[in-house]
């Protein structure tokens, strides 16, 4: 039992954990069968690529204030969380029937992405109040280490099974992977009964109490410019990285897994990593760190070229760096954001900042796309990749770099009281 986290030993965050990482797994194998299916089933172009895309993360702009303050008000996020994976698995369960029936068209394609999009938001801003229902507060960089390193692990199996699913199944058929696996989510958090924080009062200003309190808090605030700025740019890239590995480097799907896959090998040693490096250094410097480890190895992507080695070569090591960046960055962001806001503005503040972060992912993946109907593939993935590297320079001025968790020791941050 020794060798055995003591989070893991606690049966309801087992259960939860359980949940995140069977979902996990699925998520990647549809990061890989999702864009294939458009690509190789209805031969999608550039800008049909970006509205993909773009589709996922819409909700996120459109709906995020309002499912924040609706399950605040709401209470029962486990109930919420339950209700979101069993409408997604419906979803993706219709693609490979459909394909099946001979009726999928890219319009489903696109109803799909954007209606399952919908209910991450109302999983995501109710997630972050049930893991710190789950989670005493000196431990939330192991708790997010352990989530996270299962979102590591899902990347070694998950894209490179993904790819191979594809090239034996079909994409569509791969897809029923994602929707099982939501399926699995659903059980493993009916199995949990944490005790949640009680329903927020709700009153004039409460749709937007988020909002304001990220703007008064200068930490939250510049970690929003930050990472707004990095998915601006980092998804008009990822809605292009498929097309132009296919199509320009000529990387056949199973090849294709295997690349995506090599992300793992760097994310499962930034979650290993991560708790020592926020020790040692503070959660702020390293979830600085993060942003550039991220998405500095992008670069390598349009700068693939010459012969077959290099550039998968160049592909497997942009990936690596990349895996290992995203780990530090959103280990260090789950653990200060659980740390700084209070729980009873929790999913208000999380819709808020998901309206903006994620609302600039399907600007970008639509930006992208149309650009790169212009100028071309290469040229527009390396604008991406050079506009995401230059984000982490909100951080700078901030108070981000001074953060320390509470209990280091140190003055944890400036702008709020920890949550």
């Amino acid at each position: 039992m020794a060798t055995i986290p003591a989070l893991l030993r606690d049966r309801p965050f087992r259960g939860y954990w359980t949940a995140q990482t069977v979902s996990l797994f699925g998520d990647q194998v549809s990061s890989v069968a999702m864009p294939l299916t458009a690509v190789l089933v209805f031969k999608a172009s550039a800008a049909e690529m970006g509205y993909l895309t773009a589709l996922i993360w819409l909700p996120s702009l459109l709906l995020g204030l309002h499912a924040g303050a609706w399950v605040d008000r709401r209470g029962r996020r486990r109930a919420t969380m339950i209700a979101a994976d069993a409408g997604r698995f419906a979803l993706f369960a219709s693609v490979p029937v459909c394909y099946a029936l001979g009726v999928l068209t890219l319009a489903q394609l696109y109803a799909v992405a954007f209606a399952a999009g919908v209910l991450s938001v109302f999983f995501g801003v109710s997630d972050t109040t049930l893991f710190v229902a789950l989670v005493p507060p000196q431990q939330y960089v192991d708790g997010n280490s352990l989530i996270y390193a299962s979102r590591a692990l899902s990347f070694v199996g998950g894209p490179s099974a993904g790819g191979l699913m594809v090239q034996w199944l079909t994409a569509p058929f791969a897809l029923a992977v994602n929707a099982l696996s939501f399926l699995g989510s659903a059980v493993f958090l009916g199995r949990i009964r944490p005790a949640e924080p009680p329903p927020a009062a709700s009153g004039r200003g409460s749709l937007t109490a988020g909002a304001r309190f990220i703007a008064r808090t200068p930490i939250i605030r510049a970690e929003l410019c930050a990472l707004a700025t990095i998915n601006f740019f980092t998804l008009g890239f990822l809605a292009l990285f498929t097309l132009y590995a296919v199509r320009e480097l000529h990387v056949i799907p199973g090849v294709l897994g295997l690349v995506l896959g090599a992300g793992a090998v760097g994310g499962l040693a930034g979650a290993a990593i991560t708790r020592r490096l926020s020790a040692a250094a503070g959660a702020g410097r390293a979830n600085v760190l993060g942003c550039v480890l991220f998405t500095a190895p992008l670069l390598l992507v349009p700068l693939a070229a010459g012969p077959r080695p290099l550039v998968l070569g160049s592909l497997f090591l942009s990936e690596f760096g990349s895996g290992f960046g995203v780990m530090v960055l959103d280990i260090t962001f789950g653990s200060i954001t659980a740390a700084v806001i209070p729980d009873e503005v929790r999913a208000r503040v999380t819709g808020a900042f998901q309206a903006v972060n994620y609302g600039t992912r399907p600007l970008g993946a639509l930006a992208a796309g149309g650009l790169a109907a212009l100028i071309g593939l290469r040229l527009t993935l390396w604008l991406t990749a050079i506009g995401a590297t230059l984000g982490f320079l909100w951080l700078l001025p901030s108070p981000v770099a001074r953060f320390r968790m509470p209990g280091s020791g140190a003055a944890s941050q400036d702008g709020a009281p920890p949550g």
